[in-house]
């Protein structure tokens, strides 16, 4: 895929009914902190979470889907209120697929935040796959937009703020 341009991005977001987003390496930095005793530890940035709410606020339900199982990624969505978690899930489109039918929502107006090569059946198939900074190249190669920040760092943020102003003009 290529680039949209601003007008299209935009136009993109005002009709967008569903904004899913992976966690390792989009919602986190990527990076996997372990305890002396196996627990497995993220950081999540705050802004992030503002951005999500503000999403939400705005209309547009948010979705995690993501291969991890970590307990953590729950604890973080229920602080946000986001209804629709995925877990431990290898079969990220199946998953999405399937609650866009109970949801009453075409791909086609979902938006999916990602950053690695399990992520691109999802990007093939929605209405505008977007990445972060520091993803791998054939997800920027697959994405309509690609955050100026890194995973983790305020790159969800800078997706849902631009979403909400395009909602908020439309």
């Amino acid at each position: 895929m290529s680039l949209l341009s601003a007008e299209a991005l935009k136009a993109k977001f005002a009709g967008l009914q569903l904004l899913s987003l992976d966690t390792d390496g989009v919602l986190t930095d990527g990076g996997l902190y372990y305890t002396d005793d196996g627990d497995e530890l993220r950081k999540f940035n705050v802004k992030d979470g503002l951005g999500i709410k503000r999403v939400q606020a705005a209309g547009v339900p948010v979705a995690i889907i993501s291969a991890s199982r970590s307990p953590s990624i729950y604890h973080r969505a229920q602080t946000l209120g986001i209804e629709h978690v995925h877990l431990a899930n290898e079969d990220k489109l199946g998953t999405l697929t399937t609650l866009c039918s109970s949801l009453g929502i075409d791909l086609a107006s979902v938006a999916h935040v990602g950053d690695d090569l399990n992520d691109l059946p999802v990007f093939g198939a929605v209405g505008c796959p977007m990445t972060v900074a520091d993803a791998v190249q054939q997800a920027k190669d697959a994405a309509v937009f690609v955050a100026e920040k890194r995973g983790g760092e305020g790159a969800v943020r800078e997706i849902c703020d631009m979403i909400v102003a395009a909602k908020s003009e439309g």
